[in-house]
């Protein structure tokens, strides 16, 4: 069965994401939709990125990810699907591919369907559902836009090595107020080399050893370790970790390694 997944801000509280969903089932009633999260804050790219990010393989090959994030026209940006690792992608060109992907995708194209008046204020739910069916439905890019070689560019913040210390900043908080860094496992092993460490932040907080699970101290201890997503995580055993440390999105946190 072809799977559609949704990452959006649309919430679950309007006619939005009703309309979204409706308008797939009405193009290709026998996919499968499966809901990544509809509850991205509003316009925010970064966020979607590392969710998306951190999930899509999960999903088998051929699968098509709609990203409705910051879809609103404007004349400047373009629509776009994109084929990567085995991905397909459609979403506003506003950065978030820049974002989510480490190499280059293996097709890009830029979506010419044609607009639906009546659909002039949520294109999400005509040019993008419209890209997503056809894909879905084992459509080819070149059939729904015109080839480009480039998206547009936005960095990520990435940790620095300094002498013995990585410096790394808080880049996402779960829904458990798990506070999650942009320091890699890989990154993170790397400039460890078998050395022993501390773990700085707010505070004057400190921990000086790795966790491989949430329960490995008593309940309401602070820890870290890589989670799911493979980044170096500060959590707390059943508490809530940005709100009891005080740790927010952009804070800094300082490996320093003896």
């Amino acid at each position: 069965m072809a799977i559609i997944t949704l990452t959006t801000d649309l919430g679950d509280k309007d006619i939005y994401q009703a309309a979204l969903k409706g308008s797939i089932y009405k193009l290709l009633p026998t996919v499968n939709i499966v809901d990544i999260t509809n509850n991205v804050a509003a316009f925010n790219v970064q966020q979607a990125a590392f969710i998306l990010k951190n999930s899509f393989y999960y999903f088998p090959d051929d699968t098509v990810h709609l990203i409705g994030i910051d879809t609103v026209y404007n004349t400047q940006t373009r629509y776009l699907a994109v084929r990567y690792k085995n991905h397909y992608f459609v979403g506003a060109d506003n950065g978030i591919f820049s974002l989510m992907f480490d190499q280059d995708p293996e097709e890009i194209v830029e979506i010419n369907i044609m607009q639906d008046l009546k659909f002039l204020h949520f294109p999400l739910a005509d040019i993008f559902v419209k890209a997503a069916c056809h894909l879905a439905n084992g459509g080819t890019l070149a059939q729904i836009g015109l080839p480009v070689t480039s998206v547009e560019n936005k960095m990520n913040l990435h940790p620095v090595i300094e002498k013995n210390l990585i410096k790394g900043a808080v880049i996402y908080i779960d829904s458990f107020q798990n506070v999650i860094t942009n320091v890699t496992k890989e990154f993170f092993n790397r400039v460890q080399q078998g050395r022993r460490f501390v773990l700085y932040f707010k505070r004057n907080e400190t921990i000086n050893q790795l966790s491989w699970h949430y329960n490995e101290v008593p309940e309401g201890e602070k820890l870290c370790l890589f989670g799911i997503s493979d980044h170096l995580e500060i959590a707390i055993n059943k508490g809530n970790a940005s709100g009891l440390l005080g740790l927010n999105l952009g804070d800094s946190v300082i490996i320093d390694f003896q």
